[in-house]
């Protein structure tokens, strides 16, 4: 078992469970462009991330996510012009309301996105991940793992770069400066991925990685008859939620005008869906406390 200060949601279940969560989860929010379903899984994301990581790790976090959002926000227009609703022009180049909404909910989706893929590093390591394909597909299972534990890695690293090019470039706070500032420490986060990955295939190799055409694991989790029931249940309220977010989705549209948005009852159990982590979290931390 875990600490208990690394107790996290789905901690006593099978690492199917967890897995069926995640993947429908990401699903539903690559593929919903609607701008309320994309706000319910971003803040169900936002708020399992203050449970895991505390609530300065996250707000320090909207610094670069913000501003992210609002970047994809207003580059979208420049490059797909379409609506009726002009707000300004660029020269010739008409500048739509509905392309500037359109970018929002394109960078929401961007951000709310690498927020589950860094809960997922976090509910399913890279021991819970082999256990649950390792002997099926060792391959998959590895590369699967890497994926996850990407996205929150490259984000630790490029505050590193970001807090020592701060440090070193104090005083010089001009618009330019900051600009060439991101741009070097995007060059250089790039060059650190290869370099790690080049690393990361030497040192596999060396601990002879794929010299037996079949690898031994422990069997550490065993699929029991709650697991069954677990999933079930996940199974059917998933195959409910697909329905309510295809049925939103399908009611609204950005072009040529945007829809209104209207309360409904959907948004309250696609909502719950995406609270699942935070109520298990906090109900196994108490359990274990």
């Amino acid at each position: 078992m875990n600490a208990p200060d690394r107790i996290t949601a789905f901690a006593t279940a099978h690492p199917a469970v967890p897995a069926a969560y995640l993947t429908v989860t990401l699903g539903l929010t690559m593929f919903s462009v609607q701008p309320v379903l994309i706000a319910l899984s971003l803040a169900g994301a936002l708020v399992y991330g203050s449970c895991l990581r505390g609530l300065a790790s996250v707000l320090a976090a909207l610094r670069w996510q913000l501003p992210l959002i609002a970047l994809i926000a207003l580059v979208n227009p420049l490059f797909s012009a379409a609506g009726l609703t002009e707000v300004f022009r660029i020269g010739p180049r008409a500048i739509y309301l509905e392309s500037i909404w359109y970018g929002c909910a394109m960078g929401g989706l961007l951000v709310t996105s690498a927020l589950w893929f860094q809960a997922a590093a976090e509910l399913l390591p890279f021991d819970r991940v082999m256990a649950l394909a390792g002997n099926a597909a060792p391959v998959v299972a590895l590369m699967v793992s890497m994926v996850m534990r990407l996205i929150p890695r490259f984000m630790r690293q490029g505050r590193s770069i970001l807090t020592v090019q701060g440090v070193v470039s104090r005083g010089r706070g001009s618009l330019v400066a900051s600009t060439r500032s991101r741009l070097r420490a995007s060059s250089v986060l790039m060059g650190w991925a290869m370099e790690d990955s080049l690393e990361t295939a030497d040192a596999m190799r060396a601990r002879g990685w794929g010299v037996a055409r079949r690898r031994t694991t422990y069997a550490r989790h065993r699929f029991t008859g709650a697991d069954a029931l677990r999933l079930l249940a996940l199974l059917a309220a998933a195959a409910a939620m697909v329905g309510l977010a295809w049925l939103a989705s399908s009611q609204y549209r950005f072009f040529p005008t945007m829809s209104a948005l209207v309360p409904w009852w959907g948004y309250v159990p696609y909502a719950l869906w995406m609270l699942v982590p935070t109520a298990l979290h906090v109900y196994e931390r108490g359990r274990f406390a």
